[in-house]
């Protein structure tokens, strides 16, 4: 069984609209994409190329597709991530495109859900869901995400998507790894376990 992974950039708020650039994604007047970028540092990279360490694919939704494919195909071909993010397998889910042209890109057939519980059954290693909110949304309410893999930058910025908004679907979390890097961002895995429990001082 093939593990799903959410791989996800957030402010300390726990906003993951738009980190890469203030073109990136301006829905809902959203006013500060490229926020990563001031408050990031080489550990933080490290961090994410170890999460890839154990995958062979990516399952994007549209944007994050559309975004991936207009900058990876012609990046510099002398950073580590470059060969990489073309060489793996992207997984894609939309119910607007027709064409993946990006190399080694499957455009989902059928519902999203489906498609995912046979990606998990078959053969492979692990699958990163790389930014995609509204894909990681769907995941999570169909039980679908077997760890959270998330670096969480020290920055408020008040407005945006957020990986656990309102209406969440409620988990317990197990820490699988959590550190410090020296600028401040916590990178840390988590693994559900289960419905939240309660109780009283």
């Amino acid at each position: 069984m093939r593990k799903i992974s959410v791989c996800t950039f957030l402010t300390l708020d726990g906003v993951m609209q738009a980190p890469g650039g203030p073109d990136e994604d301006a829905r809902s007047g959203f006013g500060h994409g490229g926020w990563q970028k001031p408050v990031s540092d080489d550990e933080v990279g490290t961090a994410i190329a170890g999460w890839y360490q154990h995958s062979d694919a990516m399952l994007l939704g549209r944007k994050t597709y559309e975004i991936f494919a207009s900058y990876w195909p012609t990046a510099d071909p002398g950073n580590p991530f470059t060969n990489r993010m073309n060489s793996m397998q992207k997984y894609v889910a939309s119910r607007t495109l027709t064409v993946v042209d990006w190399q080694n890109s499957t455009l989902l057939s059928g519902d999203t859900v489906d498609a995912v519980r046979d990606l998990k059954a078959s053969d492979g290693r692990d699958i990163n869901v790389v930014g995609s909110g509204d894909l990681a949304q769907t995941l999570m309410r169909h039980s679908l995400v077997d760890e959270y893999r998330l670096t969480i930058h020290p920055v408020i910025i008040g407005t945006g998507k957020r990986l656990f908004a309102d209406g969440a679907v409620p988990a317990a979390l197990d820490p699988v790894s959590v550190s410090t890097t020296k600028g401040g961002t916590v990178v840390g895995v988590f693994r559900p376990n289960g419905r939240p429990g309660h109780d009283s001082y």
